[in-house]
């Protein structure tokens, strides 16, 4: 196998009828403060994530990535260019429960316990409590963190706080994930086991995924695609394929092909890096 970056003009042309996600020339650029000048942190920026795909990001600290992802879900507007989410404004998306977010930190809720943290956004959309909380044991059950319901986020090791997350993320059963780096903090043992709840979760949703990560290791096991960027202002420098099969478990990683895009991904950031004048 000799795995290459996808033809960007060749990918947008083929996604744009069945995009889940689109944008289209997207540019952030954060105003300057008193002695801070403005700081562009996406130049130009066009990606098709199509239905159910999973699509990891990857590039250098400060390239962008969360920025992307706050964009998709309406937490910042683009400074320029156009984003759909479904066919709609990111907008009308978050107001149609249709984006679910993992941050980098859990941020369950303290004085709530496990079962009322997942319910939360439910209860937001007034929801009745005999729905909700049927709701939220499922995806308690699906995270596998059954028997921790009445526990307090203090409780719970960082893997389980993270499983709770995810778990309330999807309790709108919104139709696109995003999540910024959910595992960074995690130690490699455990990083490895929530990347396999992370797939069968994915396979049992079937939630388009846009997922932010350092680790090109991380972003092929799980991705259908990797897109690697440039350093600041961000900017796509090629869409690898993952033509691994599913399902994909830990012993994908002795595939042959697997190190194949490991070698192709981390060229790629070289790329970026020599194209940016670093």
């Amino acid at each position: 196998m000799n795995p290459r970056p996808r033809d960007r003009t060749a990918e947008l042309q083929s996604d744009s009828a069945t995009a889940c996600v689109a944008l289209s020339n997207v540019s952030v650029v954060y105003p300057g403060q008193e002695n801070h000048p403005a700081v562009q942190a996406l130049a130009g920026f066009s990606l098709m994530v199509r239905e159910q795909e999973f699509v990891s990001l990857i590039g250098p600290s400060g390239c962008g990535k969360s920025t992307l992802l706050r964009v998709v879900s309406d937490l910042i507007q683009p400074t320029e260019g156009t984003v759909e989410v479904n066919g709609r404004k990111p907008a009308e998306a978050r107001l149609a429960r249709d984006v679910g977010f993992v941050f980098q930190d859990a941020a369950l809720l303290e004085w709530r316990r496990i079962l009322e943290n997942v319910s939360l956004p439910l209860e937001l959309a007034q929801m009745s409590r005999k729905e909700r909380e049927e709701r939220s044991r499922e995806l308690i059950e699906l995270v596998g963190l059954r028997g921790f319901e009445a526990a307090w986020p203090r409780q719970l090791s960082g893997g389980m706080r993270q499983r709770a997350a995810i778990a309330r993320a999807l309790a709108t059963k919104p139709r696109v994930l995003l999540m910024d780096e959910p595992f960074g903090a995690l130690d490699q043992i455990t990083r490895d086991r929530m990347n396999m709840e992370l797939v069968g979760i994915s396979e049992a949703t079937r939630a388009t995924v846009l997922f932010v990560t350092h680790s090109i290791r991380e972003a092929v096991l799980l991705s259908d695609r990797v897109v690697v960027m440039s350093p600041r202002p961000g900017r796509i420098v090629s869409v690898i394929d993952v033509e691994l099969p599913r399902p994909r478990s830990l012993a994908t990683r002795e595939d042959p092909r697997y190190m194949d895009l490991i070698r192709l991904g981390a060229a790629e950031l070289e790329k970026g890096y020599a194209g940016h004048g670093g």
